[in-house]
């Protein structure tokens, strides 16, 4: 509920859907059109043309870098991917300490850590330049963490990071200990620069609210992080696998799907709380798949459609379709991923869209401070006596 110049609140719909809360350059998502771009650039063309430095290189900077640019800014961000000392000595205890709830969470107390030893300052209390590197520190500085948290779960020792690969070719081989098929790295590339950014979605607003309070750089992405770990936002991909798992069959896809929807319950993988046509995500990543073909993909596509027909004949007029989720799931299970790493992939790349509006935010040092209408008893009463 904001307020006026005076101080009267007034009403908003619930979850904030539709009010506009502040001007940004980074972005936006026009969910009538299916489309969503990241500055002047359509984020699909991005992800079919470019790399994941060029685009980290445009939030960051505003600019898509030339061949000299990009070399440079891949050097750079590639030297900042090592884990100082006293982290790594720490990460087999914080794997330990998560070992049933997963990297993600690992995540939030290893970039705490990883902040304080950087000696991370309150961005109200540093320069544009300082705010630029400690986001570049820490965006360079995640996918290491995960893949390192992910490895001492399974009892692995953690994969070093390679300075030669580029960024999704690196995370492969962290995870896995092999350098990956180029297909495979281009196809997790591709899917990386499309989840970057996307609007002002829950957790990019709460890494925006923490840094309106003039908070470390590390602390509005642990904050970003807890938004996203929430099965709402950021853990659909393997859910929607989980989906096609449970069908199990063709033959199962029609009575499984109509029980769902008669019963009004959610389809992972279907539906999106801003585009009312295609996801353009998703458009990209079934081309992805279709690449690689096999009998996965073919049973999405057959769900995909299957899960269209039925509700437009149960629910007609009401407009459902895959969202980034669903055909994510696919690919990355076909590059070789575990599925308890699909959510933590997902961050790896939004840290650098939740770095950009963080770096956008401090820019602006009026502290977010909404309104809320009380619906408890009417006060004043009396303090009862014991």
């Amino acid at each position: 509920m904001p307020t006026t110049e005076r101080n009267t609140p007034i009403d908003v719909p619930r979850g904030l859907k539709g009010v506009v809360v502040t001007d940004t350059a980074l972005g936006d998502v026009r969910g009538l059109e299916g489309f969503y771009h990241y500055r002047e650039y359509s984020a699909v063309e991005l992800a079919e043309t470019r790399t994941f430095e060029d685009v980290w290189h445009l939030m960051f900077h505003g600019t898509l870098p030339d061949a000299a640019g990009r070399a440079a800014f891949t050097a750079r961000t590639a030297a900042l991917r090592r884990l100082p000392d006293d982290v790594r000595d720490a990460l087999p205890a914080i794997a330990r300490s998560c070992a049933l709830a997963g990297p993600l969470a690992g995540l939030r107390t290893a970039l705490s850590l990883a902040g304080a030893s950087a000696g991370f300052r309150p961005l109200y209390d540093i320069d544009a330049d300082r705010r630029r590197a400690d986001a570049l520190a820490a965006s360079a500085l995640v996918p290491t963490l995960l893949t390192a948290l992910h490895r001492l779960g399974q009892g692995l020792a953690p994969v070093e990071p390679r300075a030669d690969l580029p960024y999704a070719a690196n995370y492969l081989y962290m995870l896995t200990g092999q350098e990956p098929e180029p297909a495979r790295a281009r196809a997790i590339e591709r899917y990386l620069i499309s989840t970057i950014d996307h609007g002002f979605n829950a957790s990019t607003f709460t890494a925006r609210v923490i840094t309106s309070t003039g908070a470390d750089l590390a602390a509005c992405l642990v904050g970003a992080i807890g938004a996203l770990s929430g099965p709402l936002h950021g853990g659909a991909p393997s859910r929607a696998l989980d989906t096609l798992d449970a069908i199990g069959t063709p033959e199962r896809i029609d009575p499984w799907i109509r029980e769902r929807v008669l019963a009004g319950d959610r389809i992972m993988g279907f539906g999106h709380p801003v585009y009312r046509t295609e996801d353009p995500r998703s458009r990209m990543l079934k081309e992805i798949a279709r690449g690689f073909g096999g009998p996965l993909v073919d049973f999405a596509v057959q769900v995909e459609e299957r899960v269209e027909a039925i509700l437009a004949e149960l629910k007609p007029g009401r407009e459902l379709h895959t969202n980034v989720e669903f055909y994510a799931g696919v690919v990355m299970e076909l590059c070789g991923l575990p599925r308890e790493m699909f959510t933590p992939t997902f961050a790896s790349a939004r840290v650098v869209g939740w770095c950009a509006n963080i770096l956008e935010q401090a820019e602006d040092s009026k502290i977010i401070r909404p309104a809320a209408r009380y619906i408890g008893p009417p006060p004043p009463r009396p303090v009862p006596a014991v």
